[in-house]
């Protein structure tokens, strides 16, 4: 294969192989069994982790929801004690959660740059901007990697058709290497919105 004929993911922008695009396969499908009906908050990422033990939807957990898919389930709160994973993300998307990614998958291990990755998640903006307002329609979006910080003037509400929740105008840093913080602002944030109107 040439290199004008290389495939690029749909998913992602990036060169893909064909277990690339299995890989992408297979997480749509583990994310589209827990997709709500009506989605109230999608929490967005920046790109796919490359380690399928900490993708929130992953059927390889086992109940120890751990890296970012614990920090995802601290965050909106969601107990994973004493439950099995699926009884854990029935409730995730009964409660009208949505994790998904600018990037709908991990980076290829050339792309290890800000201003690459910067440049990949920019040029991924128009698919989110239309998956959010046509097929998604979730209330409210939330940004929970700090990898997203430049394209918050991007992620206008009105671009979007939903309020933008943020952190003091950041991206809720869930993917940084102390989130204890975030998370727990996030729970506030998402506590307070879920509650019923008084």
């Amino acid at each position: 294969m040439t290199k004008t004929d290389t495939l690029l993911c749909d998913g992602c922008g990036q060169p893909a192989s064909s277990e690339h695009i299995a890989r992408r396969l297979q997480r749509l499908e583990w994310t589209t069994r827990y997709r709500p009906v009506h989605i109230g908050t999608v929490l967005l990422g920046a790109f796919a982790p490359e380690d399928a033990a900490t993708f929130l939807y992953a059927t390889s957990n086992t109940g120890d929801f751990i890296g970012e898919a614990g920090n995802v389930l601290a965050s909106s709160g969601v107990s994973q004690n004493g439950k099995s994973s699926e009884a854990t993300l029935a409730e995730f998307q009964r409660a009208g959660f949505l994790l998904t990614y600018v990037l709908e998958c991990p980076l290829n291990p050339e792309v290890h740059e800000g201003a690459a990755i910067d440049g990949l998640l920019r040029s991924r903006l128009p698919a989110l901007l239309a998956r959010v307002r046509r097929s998604l329609r979730p209330k409210r979006i939330v940004p929970i990697s700090s990898a997203l910080e430049s394209l918050i003037g991007s992620l206008g509400a009105g671009e979007l058709g939903c309020s933008v929740v943020l952190d003091g105008g950041k991206p809720f840093a869930l993917d940084s290497a102390a989130p204890e913080l975030a998370i727990a602002r996030l729970n506030q944030i998402l506590t307070r919105a879920a509650a019923p109107n008084q």
